[in-house]
């Protein structure tokens, strides 16, 4: 029994199919299956069903593979102690972001991060906020990127940037005309949301209930792109984050125009594990984004 057999139970656990996993190690299907069988073989015990439609785990297996998660948690952090105390700015890094940060954020850092920190190697991760916690927690990874949301007070958090929010209308809508618009024009609308599993929903639903703007039942978009077609459809308006407005706020049918009095708007933040060794580096990265992102949101 080795680690990396424990990496293949994890992954395999974790797709419940054997090429997904294979992929995700970097093997081929043969060799994770057969890795799989030695371990079963040298335990003694069946872990895995395999059937031609589907991979069940057997009670042996579950109990296994959360043991295994657990033993890799502990070595990825012994790993990372040495690499800390060797050179803390050097190694892998495993950054997560949510869906409404990555695709904005990383065009305008990860080039320039790259060519700071030339001796980290970045692995990049998108996911929802929630699984990206768990994964935080797990020792998955290093680092989240993501809005500041209550809930989070068990982890270390490095504030990076204060994200306004910005109106979307179609072209023809009377907004459209004004260089800003006040929230409280906003009262007694509604607006196109994303849907549940999003923080940028539920903070956007914070902003609206207290401005009272509803909430367009209509229609929940899986992504900001999907509220964008959507609204320049002529379908509705909602609210996007500074960085997704694109440098021409008139593009693709759609109006982008600055809210005020107040400004709706989150913060981004860097967490991570209170226990990580890794502070140092999380603090450089986070001083190093929040430059970059002072001279890009003024």
């Amino acid at each position: 029994m080795n680690l990396r057999d424990l990496e293949y139970l994890v992954a395999l656990e974790e797709e419940k199919h054997f090429r997904k996993a294979a992929e995700r190690c970097f093997v081929s299907q043969p060799t994770l299956s057969g890795q799989l069988r030695k371990l079963e073989d040298e335990l003694g015990v069946i872990l895995i069903e395999r059937t031609s439609r589907k991979v069940l785990f057997t009670p042996a297996g579950d109990a296994m593979a959360l043991q295994a998660r657990k033993v890799l948690k502990e070595v990825r952090e012994l790993k990372s102690i040495g690499q800390h105390f060797a050179e803390p700015m050097s190694g892998e890094i495993h950054i997560g972001f949510i869906p409404t940060v990555g695709p904005y954020l990383l065009p305008h850092n990860i080039q320039d991060l790259r060519e700071h920190f030339p001796k980290l190697e970045f692995y990049l991760y998108e996911d929802q906020t929630q699984v990206l916690l768990k994964r935080l927690e797990e020792g998955e990874l290093d680092c989240l990127v993501l809005a500041e949301l209550e809930g989070m007070e068990g982890f270390g958090a490095i504030p990076l940037y204060q994200e306004p929010m910005w109106l979307a209308v179609p072209q023809h809508h009377p907004e459209a005309s004004a260089k800003a618009v006040p929230l409280h024009n906003l009262k007694g609308k509604k607006l196109l949301m994303l849907a549940d599993g999003h923080c940028l929903r539920d903070q956007a639903l914070g902003f609206c209930f207290a401005a009272g703007i509803g909430e367009d039942q209509r229609f929940k978009g899986t992504s900001l792109e999907t509220l964008r077609n959507m609204v320049a459809a002529g379908s509705g308006m909602t609210l996007v984050p500074r960085l997704a407005v694109p440098a021409n706020p008139e593009e693709g049918g759609v109006s982008y125009r600055p809210v005020i009095n107040p400004v709706p708007g989150r913060t981004i933040s860097l967490l991570y594990r209170h226990y990580s060794v890794r502070r140092p580096c999380f603090n450089e990265l986070a001083a190093r984004i929040s430059r970059l992102m002072q001279s890009l949101l003024g």
